[in-house]
């Protein structure tokens, strides 16, 4: 079967003959004429060989190419005809009939190149041409971009190129087709450039003689010409090489070079091409990149290595052996047409490319081709010339010429050809990764991106976006090679932004911002700024300059936003967003994630700029793949590819694998010097950056006076003092900045010779010829103009030139004379002054100046010639000297000579490398932009863009902890939120309907949720915002709800109503509120408007997202400082006259409370700030309020919660104390709280509470809270544990009581109190002392004192003052006390004492205590308070509602109209007629409170001896002995209950009796001995009985007299139980005779028959029982009976004389004289003293005991009302059991009868003997006596009354 594919070429020779023929010319048809016609003769030939064919492929393809191509070249064919021609080109082309892997293909490749591009037709008119014109086009670009193309020599390329410019370029041709080539151009450019990485840089020999062939030009066509006959000769079929300007020879062609010498550069060669042209050219031979990327074609002809590629110019290498010389019908092993892309590796072992580095060796390999079919390299040969494929040459040439199009200085450029340049360049840069080609990067660096800077300037808005667009794309890349270059790029960009050049376009600024935004966005390109200009010495510090100006640049003048600030502001933020991506990724990686990625990062260095070779896309692929290109058939069609790059990518494909042959090792990134890693830390950098100051103030002080420069850096050790040449000089030629001119004059100072040595030594003269070496030496500063100082600057100069190259001259003199001889040169030929007089010298004039002075000899006169030509061609600029265009190219070349340094090494660095430097420099412009656009914007995005960029800021400083940052981002948040700028009436309108403020106030709550943990000053703000949304509502109710003890549901509203007091006032309150309504209102209006109500509704609903609360609960989590501040911020506001506001503060308590509360698990961290806020608000409040009320409950309620927790709880149960120190009648106000919440913390807490100072304290508040007692004094005047006030006062401080405002309260001042005053100037200060005397005991003697304080190295002393253990009260001063209060509390007591757990050691004896003072409190149904009611009705409404503000702002507030709730008060009006059942069931309950301790004390004190002897503890023995439980326990008890005896009450008074009975003779008391019996009557009995004698209850006499005979009752039955362990006593008689006298009072004492009777019957029995006992009888005694029996029948004679007749007939006794003795005997009988014991006190003596008050009338009963002492627990009991050794005491002077008369006969007489009090029964050594309260005088029954009588109405 024949080929389809001759079909389609046998088909396409008809089409052109036909044509041919129906051509006018061709009118006979005779064969003759055909052969004749060359051709018609060629197609018919073909003709013939396509018919003996079967395959297409074995016809060589230049066979059947042939006569198309000749009918293309053909002067004579007229365009329609060449038309055709090109088509069936084109057709073959897109057919894929050109076999690539065919062996001839390339050079029917060259030969069509070459026949296209020299088109030759006859004209006809101007569209019909431009068709033919198109269809050359399209054949040129289909050439190129299909597999085939690749065949084409460097050349060729060239060629086609220059035809699509020329096209392009054609001013006269229609648009349409100069736009068709510019698209051309598009596709062939991105495929060559795409195709660059299949390339590999050539060796540097070839490269000038291969650029001389590739010279392309750009030129228009002149006039005159036309595309008609063009008189030229048909080319042979085999041409394969022509110069490379073969365009039109009429046309006269202008080439475009760049004339421009980069100078001083020591790679520069130059070339000079051929004279015709004559053009100076300069080429930058690219130093050698090594490995970097290699040779990629497709065919076999590529492997040549590409040192070959230099044309025909170069002859081939290989071996002529194995050349085949190929003839046109030669038959080669059949190959299936394969596509590119199928082409496989090259023998398997790929070794070849990289390695084999001669050709010869690479020619001598085998390919083989897909199906296996191996070819010999052979190559075409014709004219001796192989036919390389095209690679990096034809690419450098073209990229040569595309920059030089843009090249705005030359004329020739129009600005069509420099967009059009531009254009393709940007595509070149977009398709090839330019880098890594050093031939290329010269061009990038010098041309390229010296046109595109200039192009910045113009004013062409198209040119100008190219040329930014281009450079965006050379700096995303290449950057790595172009640091001055970057610099130089961004400090235009920058001068365009703030010019303030009325010309420059509004878009060329835009433009210019946008170019840094997109930069910026590049990854790390902001941290290398950073790094590679901020921190380095001579570079502007490019990022701060940046920065500053974006942030000045953001903030509008005129206050109008434009799309300039928008866009500053968002290159700012490009810093914010980068930093927040890596710290979010941060956040998000493990660490060892981050250390890997960081090394990766390292080792790409500086190839970590994107490889752009593989951009292919997936679906591209897909598309190869569909169209057939990857399919081996031999008849695959394979459609033209769409775009240069993709068929670039198929070329790539289809070749090795990259991975192959790219080298595999990365080079080590360079390291600039100043840093000691490629990653330098942040502390580095800002030495860096410091030094970095110092050196440029050393700079600008060196350019005004150089040696203070050079002293200014020794100064600051920059420079070594002294000074050092070697680093002088070398710090003045790396620095830029210095003034070239104070450098020249600097070092051609006299002084400083070395330093000039050292100077020329810092230049490489070594290999440059000396005109170059002096170039270099005259650019780095100025040269004087005085002769001698050019004379030494030369001539050290020449010196150091003439040895380190070789001493070339005879002498050094010759080389100083042709400097100078260069230098005159250089002025001569260049300098403007000199020219204007003068024809400038010749080449022969130089010469001839310089004969015979090289040692009398000639220089060499090429060098002479090339020396003239360098200087004439290029000036040796003098620094500071030129302007203009000179003075530019001398900045260029100064900037490329840095970067040719090591000082340009630019360091590439991972991305987030320094993002936090970078931060700490960009945020307080951003905020600050930020806030502005957000303050000014109206537009929705711009503001969630602004709000975007406060929380990027916030998450990042918060990732670093820098909280200056984020508190200054809440601080201008807060403003924007208007809440504490607006008033509080508009404020929830305002608010409500601000959508900018509402979004404020969300971002501020959600940041603070977020990253409280860094905030600090900040807490102030948002505390003042929360505040504002407290005082307008705005506020969740559930944040207003506190707790509350004494509220029913347990809660407690902060937002009180105001309540007008009374009906009375409210049209005065009305006025007031009509006078203070806001604007709206009284418009006329009667409520809030709908707008407004709506606003209020968007207003709460808002603040219900922002959550405040969470700021609360979510306080846990804060760090610990950042809670402190807190804290602070809450604490902050406390009262100040002006603004301050109850509310206000109480509602700052409560949040920080709960704050307290929800950080329970370090409170520790936080007490002593809370305590001393606490303490602050209570002790200091001078009348109670609100704000005192919850700042007491707040206290309870942290004790309640905070108990639980060991560490705080000691210190959280002292702090309650605080309580104590409160004013008394603020303390009364709050009583009922603070008796609520104890009872609560006691009912959850009481297992928690140890110690027995914790105990003390609770059970002090509950007595003052509770009986009105005031508090200890101990609390005023020191603090028991003052080591835990660390706070401002310690506790003792805070408050003391001063007399004086005590006896406000009561009528009168007790003795104590005046003695206290006094007490407290005299005596010493120690700890004991103070309690001692201030617990209002009379102090007898310095020895009590020390007594106390050897007792007192116990804690208990302290805490128990002496009492007076012969009352049956506490002493205490009992103030008014709260009904309720006094209710709860005894609750709160009852709750301790019935769970047996509650009762401890600590706490037993301060318990007792506690319910005796309870006790007292509610006598006769508390009638103290009760009576004092009437006078003291307070109404503490006040304290609940709300007072007006004072200022005035605040008078303006609402008027609230209905009240919230009833207010709370603690007037008792409602229970004046419930008070006594209540206090009724109080006492009741007390005393069975007492009665249960009292019998259940035996066993529990046994069980802690018990417990305490299993445990051993070190400290106190508890003992369960009957001492210490009569001591501590058993008397106090009694004591209580017999009180309660004497209540006025008839109920109370029968059941205490009945209790008393009971527990007197309850069996425990059994084991008491006869002390403490005796201690019973005379502390509890005799008391009862002394105080039952007044008239307790005026009202029941009948009960009295019942209560007054079961007493009498008792008294006996309990004398005659303990009868006998009662007469072992020495002090029985004295006992006896006082039960005798209370006898004889009873006797009177009623009114009734009742007591008369019982009395009797009782002594009688008594008398009986201790007559039975023998008692009275005496064996001694004369009568037989005692002493005793006569002293008793004295007494008893007194009150009843018929009784000893009755009971004794028998007996009788005589009488003895009833006239009393004189006191003095009253002595004698007492049994006579021991020695050892101290005197006892004289009765009748009127002296008083030292330090006792002086004042006549002293109460028997020592007791002050002032400080309650607790209960004794030390033994002041003096009735403590004697030891057995102690001598009987004397008998004290009372028992004698006699004193008896003067009493009965004047019973009202108050005789001062009588008042003293007397001796103690019990004296033991050194213990000081006591007065026993026994009082003989009824009259005297008042001054022992515990309080004042109730006043007769």
């Amino acid at each position: 079967m024949v080929d389809k594919n001759i079909y389609i070429v046998q088909g396409e020779i008809c089409t052109v003959v036909g044509a041919i023929k129906r051509n006018s010319r061709w009118n006979t048809h005779t064969l003759l004429d055909e052969e004749q016609d060359p051709l018609l003769n060629s197609f018919s030939h073909l003709k013939e060989i396509l018919n003996n064919m079967k395959e297409l492929s074995d016809v060589e393809p230049n066979v059947f190419l042939r006569p198309f191509l000749e009918v293309v070249r053909s002067e004579d064919t007229t365009g329609p005809i060449t038309g055709l021609a090109l088509t069936s080109v084109n057709k073959f082309l897109s057919y894929g009939l050109i076999d690539a892997n065919h062996e001839a293909a390339a050079e029917a490749i060259e030969n069509m190149a070459d026949a296209v591009t020299h088109a030759r037709f006859v004209g006809t008119d101007p569209a019909s041409d431009e068709v033919v014109l198109m269809k050359i086009l399209q054949v040129l670009r289909t050439l190129l971009l299909t597999p085939v193309g690749a065949h084409l020599t460097n050349e060729s390329v060239c060629e086609i190129m220059q035809s699509c410019f020329r096209i392009c370029f054609e001013i006269r041709l229609s648009e349409l087709l100069r736009k068709s080539a510019e698209h051309t151009l598009v596709d062939m450019v991105q495929l060559l450039f795409s195709r660059l990485p299949q390339f590999k840089e050539e060796a540097k020999s070839f490269v000038g003689a291969n650029m001389k062939k590739l010279k392309m030009r750009a030129g228009g066509m002149s006039e005159s010409s036309k595309w008609k006959k063009q008189k030229r000769s048909p080319h042979p079929p085999r041409h394969m090489v022509r110069s490379a300007s073969g365009g039109l020879e009429q046309a006269p062609t202008t080439t475009l070079s760049n004339n421009l010498l980069s100078g001083g550069v020591p790679f520069i060669e130059q070339d000079s091409l051929s004279v015709s042209d004559s053009v100076a050219s300069s080429m930058s031979i690219p130093t050698d990149s090594g490995l970097d990327t290699c040779s990629k074609a497709t065919s076999r002809e590529d492997l040549t290595d590409l040192d070959q590629s230099s044309s025909a110019a170069t002859t081939p290498s290989t071996e002529p052996g194995r050349l085949y010389t190929q003839s046109e019908g030669r038959q080669v092993e059949h190959a299936q047409s394969a596509s590119v892309e199928s082409i496989p590796e090259v023998l398997e072992d790929g070794e070849s490319v990289t390695e084999h580095s001669d050709s010869a060796s690479l020619h001598d390999m085998d390919y083989v081709n897909p199906r296996g079919v191996r070819f010999t390299p052979q190559q075409t040969q014709r004219d001796g010339a192989a036919l390389i494929p095209y690679s990096l040459p034809c690419l450098r040439e073209l990229f040569r010429f595309l920059i030089s199009l843009t090249n705005p200085h030359d004329r020739h450029n129009t600005d069509a050809m420099m967009h059009m340049g531009l254009q393709l360049l940007t595509v070149a840069l977009e398709a090839a990764h330019i880098a890594p080609y050093q031939s290329l990067l010269g061009l990038v660096k010098d041309e390229l991106c010296r046109h595109l800077f200039q192009l910045l300037s113009v004013d062409r808005m198209n040119l100008y976006a190219a040329s930014v667009r281009a450079c965006f794309l050379l700096f995303e890349s290449m950057r790595g090679h172009l640091k001055f270059q970057l610099e130089m790029y961004l400090k235009k960009l920058m001068d365009i932004i703030t010019s303030e050049n009325m010309k420059m376009l509004y878009e060329m600024k835009e433009m210019a911002l946008e170019a840094l935004v997109q930069l910026s966005r590049i990854p790390s390109f902001v941290t290398e700024l950073y790094i590679n200009y901020d921190c380095d010495f001579y570079c502007s510090n490019l990022f701060e300059d940046l920065t500053k100006l974006l942030s000045k640049n953001a903030f509008p003048v005129s206050g109008q936003l434009y799309t300039t600030h928008l866009l500053s502001l968002e290159a700012l933020l490009t810093v914010i967003d980068s930093t927040e991506a890596h710290c979010q990724a941060k956040v998000l990686n493990s660490s060892a994630q981050q250390d890997q990625s960081a090394e990766m990062v390292l080792a790409e260095g500086e190839g970590s700029t994107n490889d752009r070779t593989d951009t292919t896309t997936e679906a591209s692929r897909q598309v190869n793949s569909a169209n057939g290109q990857n399919v081996p058939e031999a008849h695959s069609w394979p459609l033209p590819p769409t775009s240069g790059h993709l068929m670039a990518e198929k070329m790539r494909l289809g070749r090795q694998d990259q991975e192959e042959t790219e080298p595999a090792e990365k080079k080590e990134p360079k390291k600039p010097q100043r840093f000691s890693s490629c990653l330098p830390d942040s502390q580095e950098l800002l030495d860096i950056r410091n030094k970095k100051k110092l050196l440029n103030s050393g700079t600008e002080q060196f350019n005004q006076k150089p040696k203070k420069g050079i002293q200014f850096l020794q100064e600051k050790g920059l420079l070594s003092s002294p000074m050092d040449n070697n680093e002088v000089a070398q710090w003045l030629r790396e620095n830029p900045r210095l003034d070239k001119k104070q450098i020249g004059e600097f070092i051609s100072d006299r002084k400083y010779m070395e330093l000039l040595d050292s100077f020329v030594n810092t230049f490489t003269f070594r290999g440059l010829r000396i005109d170059e070496a002096l170039r270099l030496y005259l650019e780095a500063f100025r040269l004087p103009g005085e002769a001698p100082v050019i004379h030494r600057l030369l001539e050290t100069f020449t010196d150091t030139w003439h040895k380190v190259n070789g001493s070339p001259f005879m002498t050094n003199d010759a080389g100083f004379a042709l400097a100078y001889a260069v230098i005159m040169l250089n002025t001569d030929q260049h300098n403007n002054n000199v020219r204007k007089q003068n024809i400038p010298m010749t080449i022969e004039q130089f010469k001839k100046n310089l004969k015979g002075v090289n040692g009398n000899t000639d220089f060499d006169q090429d060098m002479l010639e090339d020396i003239y030509n360098a200087i004439k061609n290029e000036e040796i600029v003098m620094p500071d000297e030129q302007s203009g265009l000179v003075k530019e190219n001398y900045v260029w070349s100064v900037l490329l000579h840095r970067g040719a340094t090591s000082e340009g090494v630019f360091l590439h660095v991972p991305a987030g490398s320094y993002d936090h430097d970078l931060f700490t420099m960009t945020w307080g412009p951003t905020i600050a932009a930020l806030s502005y656009v957000f303050d000014k914007s109206q537009d929705d995005t711009i503001i969630q863009k602004a709000i975007a960029g406060f929380r990027k800021c916030a998450m990042i400083s918060a990732h670093y902890g820098f909280s200056d940052v984020f508190d200054n981002l809440i601080i201008s948040l807060c403003k924007f939120t208007i809440l504490s700028s607006e008033s509080v009436e508009n404020l929830p309108t305002v608010f409500g309907s601000n959508g900018k403020a509402q979004i404020a106030a969300k971002t501020m709550f959600h940041l603070a949720h977020r990253h409280g943990d860094i905030l600090r000053e900040g807490w102030k703000n948002i505390m003042d915002s929360m505040l504002q949304l407290f005082r307008a509502e705005l506020l969740p109710k559930a944040m207003l709800e506190v707790e509350d003890f004494v509220e029913p549901n347990g809660t407690i509203s902060l937002q009180r109503e105001e309540t007008p007091s009374n009906r009375g006032e409210s049209a005065v309150l009305s006025f007031v509120n009509w006078l203070t309504l806001s604007g709206a209102e009284q418009s006329g209006q009667r409520g809030p408007s709908t707008e407004n109500q709506e606003a209020k509704q968007a207003a709460v609903l808002c603040i219900k997202q922002c959550d405040p609360e969470k700021l609360i609960t979510e306080s846990k989590f804060l760090q610990l400082e950042s809670l402190q501040e807190l804290m602070k911020a809450l604490i902050s506001v406390t009262p100040d006259e002006e603004t301050y506001d109850e509310e206000d503060a109480a509602f700052c308590l409560e949040m920080l409370l709960r704050i307290v509360m929800e950080n329970r698990d370090r409170v520790s961290c936080v007490w002593q700030t809370v305590r001393d806020h606490l303490c602050h608000l209570c002790v200091q409040a001078t009348e109670s309020c609100f704000l005192v009320e919850r700042a007491v409950v707040g206290l309870i309620r942290l004790a309640i919660r905070l108990l639980r927790r060991e560490d705080i709880s000691s210190q959280v149960l002292l702090s309650l104390r605080l309580l104590l120190m409160m004013k008394p009648h603020v303390l009364a106000r709050v009583s009922r709280e603070v008796a609520y919440g104890l009872h609560e913390l006691l009912k959850t807490n009481a297992a928690n509470i140890h110690c027995t100072d914790d105990w003390f304290t609770l059970f002090s508040l509950i007595e003052c809270i509770g009986a009105g007692i005031k508090p200890p004094a101990s609390f005023k005047v020191t603090s028991t544990t003052p080591d835990i006030d660390t706070g401002a006062q310690s506790d003792s401080e805070l408050s003391f009581h001063h007399p004086s405002e005590v006896s406000l309260d009561r009528g009168y001042t007790s003795d104590s109190e005046v003695y206290t005053e006094h007490g407290k100037s005299r005596m010493p200060r120690s700890v004991t002392d103070v309690d001692v005397t201030s617990s209002g005991w009379l102090v007898v003697g310095k020895d009590d004192l020390d007594i106390s304080k050897v007792a007192a190295s116990g804690s208990k002393t302290l805490l128990n003052p002496l009492v007076n253990q012969y009352s049956l009260t506490l002493g205490q001063d009992m103030g008014f006390h709260d009904t309720k209060s006094l209710i709860k509390c005894v609750e709160s007591l009852s709750f301790i004492v019935r769970d047996a757990a509650h009762v401890t050691p600590e706490n037993f004896e301060l318990c007792v205590k506690a319910i005796r003072v309870f006790v007292e409190a509610s006598l006769n149904g508390g009638y103290r308070t009760y009576e004092k009611k009437k006078n003291h009705k307070y109404d503490s409404q006040k304290s609940r509602v709300r007072r007006k503000p004072r200022d005035k702002e605040g008078a303006s507030r609402r008027a609230k109209a209905s009240s919230q709730r009833p207010s709370r008060s603690h007037s008792d009006d409602e229970e004046d007629e419930g008070v006594p059942a209540s206090y009724h069931m109080v006492s009741l309950q007390l005393l069975d409170l007492m009665h249960t301790l009292h019998t259940r004390a035996s066993s529990i004190y046994s069980s802690w001896a018990e417990e305490q002897r299993r445990l051993e503890p070190a400290g106190k023995k508890i003992e369960a002995d009957s001492q210490t439980l009569w001591t501590s326990c058993w008397c106090p008890l009694l004591q209580g209950i017999a009180w309660l005896c004497c209540d006025a009450r008839r109920l109370v008074r029968m059941q205490a009796l009945t209790y008393l009975q009971r527990a007197l003779l309850v069996h425990d008391l059994q084991t008491l001995d006869a002390v403490e019996w005796e201690s019973c009557f005379n502390k509890v009995l005799f008391p009862l009985l002394t105080k039952l004698l007044d008239n307790i209850s005026p009202a029941d006499v009948c009960g009295m007299e019942e209560t007054r005979m079961r007493a009498c009752t008792l008294l006996s039955k309990v004398f005659l139980q303990h009868l006998s362990p009662l007469l072992s006593l020495s002090t029985f008689a004295a006992l006896w005779l006082t039960i005798l006298d209370f006898m004889d009072k009873y006797m009177h004492a009623g009114s009734s028959d009742l007591l008369l009777e019982a009395i009797p019957e009782s002594l009688k029995n008594m008398l009986l029982v201790m007559d039975t006992a023998g008692i009275f009888h005496s064996a001694d005694s004369r009568t037989g009976y005692s002493d005793l029996w006569e002293i008793t029948w004295e007494r008893i004679d007194c009150f009843l004389p018929n009784l000893r007749e009755e009971l004794f007939k028998q007996t009788v006794i005589p009488q003895p004289d009833p006239v009393p003795s004189p006191p003095v005997e009253l002595v004698q009988p007492a049994a006579p003293c021991p020695p050892a014991s101290p005197p006892p006190a004289q009765a009748p003596s009127l002296v008083p005991v030292p330090a006792a008050p002086t004042e006549p009338k002293t109460s028997s009963r020592p007791a002050s009302p002032q400080d309650p002492p607790p209960p004794s627990t030390n033994g002041t009991d003096r009735s403590s059991p004697v030891p057995p050794s102690t001598p009987p005491m004397p008998t004290p002077v009372k028992m004698s009868p006699q004193i008896s008369s003067p009493l009965i006969q004047s019973p009202t007489s108050q005789s001062p003997l009588i008042l003293q009090p007397l001796a103690s029964h019990l004296q033991v050594g050194g213990v000081p006596p006591m007065s026993l309260p026994i009082i003989l005088n009824p009259a005297l029954i008042e001054a022992s009354c515990p309080a004042p009588r109730p006043p007769p109405h």
